[in-house]
């Protein structure tokens, strides 16, 4: 487990972060919490949260038209380990009430005093007139684990994609968490900043139904397995390469029962069939997480 550990660090420490398409728990096993840390929370809890994102990310891959949006999240976390959760996902700019609702549930754990994680299912419901990227796909198992090795954090997760399309994901990361040691309006309130990097690594079937199912040909026209000679494009989709570096400081100010954050991340999207055109990006998010114990 010792040697797992060090290559794990020694794979991680040298990615970009990016947010794979899992379930991001909010508490700490102690009095402090952050909003972008994954830890395994030892009480009961509920957790409601607001999310502002400039675009609409998943594995690595945006859509060819930049969706804003704002999501609700609700946690809610019981003392034995088990967690269950919704969250529902509307982009700005559109119509529709709803553009995506998310269900799920799985399980909080830890190996030591350092090394835990969690395993999780998640379904996917999508409006109809939904372009979000993410529609490609229906169903996701995740399995997350984490390593605190003091100085830093290192992870490694798996993610298996189902329903609509296959793919497999492993996504590699490591973050540092830096506290303040002063208050701002009083001793129950402090400031965190959690830089880190990661790298995803994958398959992208997804993208190809994605494709099919909102045809966008002239956007992505080598993705698409209608033609003979578009049939070897479509077959690189289902190779397992790096999909995206990104590299993400989200600095918080956090409370007893809340944390607002806001975060940049830049990503590097590399391997990108077809002319879907991503390209490197910068992403902003405001989250705001209320905790009831």
């Amino acid at each position: 487990m010792r040697y797992f550990c060090v290559i794990l660090f020694l794979l991680t420490a040298v990615t970009a972060n990016a947010d794979a398409s899992k379930l991001s728990i909010i508490l700490a096993d102690t009095p402090h919490k952050v909003a972008d840390t994954d830890s395994v929370v030892r009480k009961q809890s509920l957790i409601i949260g607001e999310n502002y994102s400039s675009d609409v990310m998943f594995f690595g891959r945006t859509g060819p038209i930049k969706y804003p949006d704002v999501s609700t999240d609700v946690i809610y976390n019981a003392k034995n380990g088990i967690f269950v959760y919704g969250s529902a996902l509307k982009v700005l700019g559109y119509g529709q009430p709803y553009d995506e609702i998310d269900v799920g549930g799985g399980y909080l754990y830890k190996y030591t005093k350092d090394f835990g994680g969690s395993a999780s299912f998640t379904h996917f419901f999508f409006n109809s007139n939904a372009h979000v990227i993410k529609s490609g796909s229906s169903n996701d198992v995740n399995w997350n684990n984490a390593y605190d090795w003091g100085i830093m954090k290192s992870g490694v997760t798996f993610d298996y994609l189902f329903g609509k399309s296959h793919d497999y994901f492993v996504t590699l990361n490591t973050s540092h968490h830096f506290e303040s040691n002063f208050s701002i309006f009083d001793d129950k309130d402090y400031l965190t900043v959690t830089p880190g990097v990661s790298v995803i690594l994958g398959t992208q079937n997804f993208v190809q139904r994605y494709s099919i199912d909102y045809d966008y040909r002239q956007q992505t026209d080598n993705i698409f397995d209608n033609e003979p000679n578009e049939q070897h494009m479509a077959a690189l989709n289902g190779m397992f390469n790096v999909l995206n570096y990104s590299f993400k400081v989200p600095i918080a100010y956090n409370r007893p029962h809340y944390t607002i954050e806001f975060a940049y991340k830049y990503s590097i999207p590399v391997n990108v069939e077809g002319a879907l055109l991503n390209t490197k990006e910068s992403f902003y998010n405001l989250t705001f997480y209320y905790v009831f114990y």
